[in-house]
C-alpha cells in the first residue's frame, strides 16, 4: 500500500487492472462448473428482472405525461377560459405550445362534457371518441390514464379535472371541466420504447401467446381501458445469448481474449480516459476554451461534458451580457426619471411662475396675454406627456387592438397633409409636400386608419421638427406580389448617425445634441410609432445620413377592399334653431371642473342648471323640457354618463347630448360616437372649441 501510495492515478490503475486480471485467470476455472448450476437461475432472474425493467420504463414513459397534465390542470386561467372561450387564450398558451405536450391530441371539455377547444396532430384524424362514462369516472376520480382504440389504431389517453390553483388536492371546488390529453401508440411510439427498453416491441391481441425459446426473454403488458378491461397487449422480446453447451471453449477463448483485451484496454483507456481527465483539468484551472473544443470531440460521456463546459461558458458570457444590459436598463431608468421630472418641472415652472406674476396689477393687457399663452402651451405640453405615458402604459398592458376598416390611402395622406401643413411656422423654410405615385391604389385598403394617421402624423411631425430648412415628403410605393405598401416620409434634416439608429426606437432614448437639447420629449415617440406598427403586422426602418436627412418608412400588408362598401350613414350632430337664450344642463360631479365650464357658457348668456350625478341629470332632463342641449361627465358617481345618456334617449330622442370627458385616447372617443353621444369635448376644457361647437348646434335662421 505505501509502494502505491508513492504512484500516481495513472499508475494506480495500472496495477488495478493488471492485479484483476491475474485474479481472473485465477477464477476462470470455476466458472464452467458454476455456469451450469446458474443456467436455469439466471434465465428465470433475468426474466423477472426484465419483467420489473419493462415495466418500470413504461410507468416512466406515461409519467412526464401524467405530470403535465397535473401541471396544468391547476391553472386559473384555463378556469377562465371554461367560462370566457377566449379563442387567443387557447392559441397562445395551449395550441401554440402543443409540440411541448409531446400528444398527438389535446382538448378542453366542460362539466356539460362538450368539447371547447382542441388541437390534434396531423395523423390524429378521430373526434369524439372519449366515452361520456369516461368523464362521469373522471369527475370522482380527478386523474386516470387509460388505452382506447380508434381507427388510426391504439391510443394512450389521459384525463383530468380542471381546478383553480388554490385546491391543489382538488377537493375544495367542484371541476371546472375537463382537460384530455391522447397520444398515438403508432410506429414512432413502438421505436422509441424498442430503443429505451431494448427489445423488440409489438401490439398483440389480449392472451397471446408463444412458445418458449430459450435465447428469448418475453412478456405481455396488458393495456385495458377506463374500465380496466384488456383490449390489447404489447408485446416485449430480448435476445438471451446463453450456450451453455461451449462454455469451455468460450473459457479458453476468453482467456486469449482478455490478454488482447488487456493492451487494447490499456491503449483505450489512456484516450478515452486520461486524455479527457486532463483536458478536463485544464479547463478547470485555466478556462482553456481549446480544451473545450477538444474534448467536444470525445463520443462518449467526456464529450458531453465538454458541452456542459461549453454552455456553461456561454452562460458565463450571457450573464455578463445580462449584468451590462441591467446596468444599461438601471441608468436608462434613472435617466427617464431625471428627464421626467425635467419635463414636468419646466412646464411647472412656467405654470407657478407666470401664475405669480399675473397676481401683479401693474402689468399691462399684452404682458397678461403673453403670459396666459405661456401658461396655456405649458399646460398642453404637460398633457402631451401624460398622453404618451398613459399610452405605452396601454400597449404594455395589451390593451389596444386594432379596429380594421377599408380606408383610401390618398384621401387619408392628403387629409394628413392638408392639416399639418398648416401648422407649420412661417419662419421656417421647409417645403412640404406629397409625392405622387403613378401606381395609385384603385381601391381602399384595409387597416386601422386612427392608427395609421397617428404613425404618419407622428413621422411627419418629428421629421418637420428636425428640418430647420430643405424638405419633407410623404408618399408610397406598392409591392403587389409580397402584399406590401410601404410608407415613407422623406426629410433633408439634421439626420441620425448609425449608432443613434440603433436605438432611436428604444424606450426613453433620445440622440443628445446641441439641437435636440432644446426639444422637449421623454423619448416614447418613436417607441410607439413603432408598437403601432407592429400592431398593424408591419415593420418600421430608417435609413439617416448625419447632415442630408433621413428616411422613415413603414411597411404594413396590402389587402384590398373585395366589394364596393355601402355608405355609411353620418350623423351629423343635431341643430336647434337659435331662440335667443338658450338653456344648458351641466352633469359634473367636480366643483371646479362645473366652475370653469360655467364661466365659459356665461360668456354667450346661456342659462345653466346643474346636476351632480347622472341620475340628477336624468330626473332633470325629464322634469325640464326646456333644456336645449346637456353637457355630460363621463365620470360620475351613481350613474356614470353612459348610463345617464341611454335613460335619457329613452325619453328625449333629439335633445343634444355632448360628453365631456377626460378621457384622450381615440378608442375611448370612438366608444363615445359609437354610442350615440352628439358630440364630445376633451379635458382640458378648449373655450373657442366650445362655442364653435354650440355655435354649430344653436344654428341660426
Amino acid at each position: 500500500m505505501r509502494i502505491l501510495s508513492g504512484l500516481n492515478t495513472y499508475y494506480r490503475l495500472l496495477v488495478l487492472i493488471f492485479g484483476t486480471s491475474a485474479l481472473f485467470f485465477i477464477l476462470y476455472a470455476s466458472l464452467y462448473f458454476y455456469t451450469f448450476k446458474q443456467e436455469i437461475a439466471v434465465y428465470k432472474s433475468t426474466s423477472m428482472e426484465y419483467r420489473n425493467e419493462i415495466n418500470s420504463i413504461f410507468k416512466l414513459n406515461s409519467k412526464t405525461h401524467t405530470a403535465s397534465i397535473v401541471d396544468v390542470t391547476f391553472w386559473d386561467e384555463m378556469v377562465d377560459f371554461i367560462k370566457t372561450k377566449n379563442a387567443v387564450w387557447y392559441k397562445d398558451y395551449i395550441e401554440d405550445e402543443f409540440l411541448t405536450y409531446e400528444a398527438d391530441y389535446i382538448g378542453i371539455y366542460d362539466l356539460n362534457k362538450k368539447c371547447l377547444s382542441k388541437t390534434s396532430s396531423a395523423k390524429f384524424k378521430s373526434i369524439d371518441f372519449v366515452p361520456n362514462n369516461v368523464f362521469d369516472q373522471l369527475y370522482k376520480t380527478k386523474l386516470n390514464r387509460f388505452y382506447i382504440k380508434v381507427e388510426e389504431g391504439v391510443i394512450e389517453v389521459f384525463g383530468a379535472t380542471i381546478h383553480p390553483s388554490d385546491d391543489p388536492k382538488k377537493n375544495k371546488h367542484k371541476p371546472a371541466g375537463y382537460f384530455i390529453m391522447a397520444r398515438l401508440l403508432d410506429r414512432h411510439f413502438i421505436k422509441n420504447l424498442e430503443e429505451i427498453s431494448s427489445s423488440k416491441i409489438s401490439i398483440v391481441p389480449k392472451d397471446f401467446s408463444q412458445e418458449k425459446d430459450k435465447n428469448l426473454i418475453a412478456l405481455n403488458l396488458d393495456l385495458n381501458d377506463w374500465k380496466n378491461d384488456n383490449i390489447v397487449d404489447l408485446h416485449f422480446e430480448r435476445s438471451f445469448n446463453l450456450n451453455f453447451s461451449n462454455t469451455k471453449k468460450i473459457l479458453d477463448i476468453i482467456i486469449v481474449a482478455t490478454i488482447l483485451n488487456l493492451f487494447v484496454y490499456l491503449y483505450y483507456y489512456r484516450r478515452w480516459v486520461y486524455r479527457p481527465v486532463k483536458l478536463i483539468t485544464n479547463i478547470l484551472e485555466k478556462k482553456d476554451e481549446k480544451s473545450i473544443l477538444n474534448l467536444k470531440k470525445s463520443r462518449d460521456e467526456f464529450g458531453h461534458i465538454g458541452k456542459l463546459f461549453e454552455e456553461n461558458n456561454n452562460q458565463r458570457k450571457q450573464l455578463v451580457i445580462a449584468k451590462e444590459k441591467a446596468e444599461e436598463s438601471d441608468k436608462l431608468k434613472s435617466s427617464f426619471l431625471a428627464n421626467l421630472s425635467h419635463e414636468i418641472r419646466t412646464p411647472m415652472n412656467a405654470i407657478m411662475g407666470f401664475s405669480d406674476l399675473l397676481k401683479d396689477g401693474s402689468l399691462n393687457e399684452k404682458e397678461k396675454s403673453d403670459y396666459l399663452k405661456i401658461i396655456r402651451n405649458s399646460g398642453k405640453n404637460l398633457i402631451g406627456i401624460i398622453e404618451d405615458l398613459i399610452e405605452m402604459s396601454k400597449i404594455d398592458s395589451k390593451q389596444i387592438t386594432p379596429n380594421y376598416k377599408f380606408l383610401n390611402l390618398d384621401k387619408c395622406i392628403s387629409e394628413l397633409y392638408n392639416s399639418i401643413k398648416i401648422t407649420i411656422p412661417e419662419e421656417k423654410e421647409v417645403l412640404f409636400s406629397i409625392y405622387k405615385n403613378p401606381e395609385a391604389l384603385k381601391k381602399n385598403i384595409l387597416t386601422d386608419e386612427i392608427k395609421f394617421k397617428q404613425i404618419l402624423t407622428n413621422l411627419i411631425i418629428n421629421a418637420i421638427k428636425f428640418t430647420k430648412k430643405g424638405h419633407v415628403t410623404i408618399g408610397y410605393t406598392l409591392d403587389e406580389t409580397k402584399e406590401k405598401i410601404k410608407v415613407w416620409v422623406d426629410d433633408s434634416g439634421l439626420g441620425i448617425d448609425e449608432d443613434n439608429q440603433k436605438i432611436i426606437f428604444d424606450r426613453f432614448r433620445r440622440i443628445e445634441d446641441d439641437f435636440t437639447i432644446e426639444i422637449s420629449g421623454l423619448g416614447l415617440g418613436l417607441s410607439i410609432t413603432k408598437a403601432y406598427v407592429e400592431l398593424l403586422g408591419g415593420t418600421i426602418d430608417v435609413q439617416s445620413t448625419p447632415g442630408k436627412g433621413s428616411i422613415f418608412s413603414f411597411t404594413i400588408p396590402l389587402k384590398y377592399e373585395a366589394r364596393i362598401e355601402e355608405p355609411i350613414a353620418i350623423h351629423n350632430p343635431q341643430k336647434i334653431q337659435k331662440k335667443g337664450q338658450e338653456t344648458i344642463l351641466i352633469a359634473e360631479d367636480d366643483d371646479i371642473n362645473f366652475l370653469l365650464l360655467e364661466k365659459i357658457l356665461q360668456l354667450k348668456n346661456y342659462t345653466i342648471l346643474r346636476a351632480v350625478n347622472g341620475k340628477e341629470a336624468v330626473e332633470i332632463c325629464n322634469i325640464n323640457k326646456q333644456i336645449d342641449l346637456v353637457f355630460m361627465d363621463i365620470k360620475m358617481p351613481i350613474m356614470n354618463g353612459f348610463e345617464a345618456f341611454e335613460a335619457i334617449r329613452k325619453t328625449n330622442l333629439n335633445l343634444p347630448v355632448i360628453a365631456n370627458t377626460a378621457y384622450s385616447s381615440s378608442e375611448d372617443k370612438d366608444d363615445i360616437l359609437k354610442a350615440g353621444f352628439t358630440n364630445y369635448i376633451s379635458k382640458p376644457l378648449n373655450k373657442d372649441e366650445i362655442h364653435e361647437l354650440l355655435s354649430g348646434i344653436f344654428s341660426s335662421n
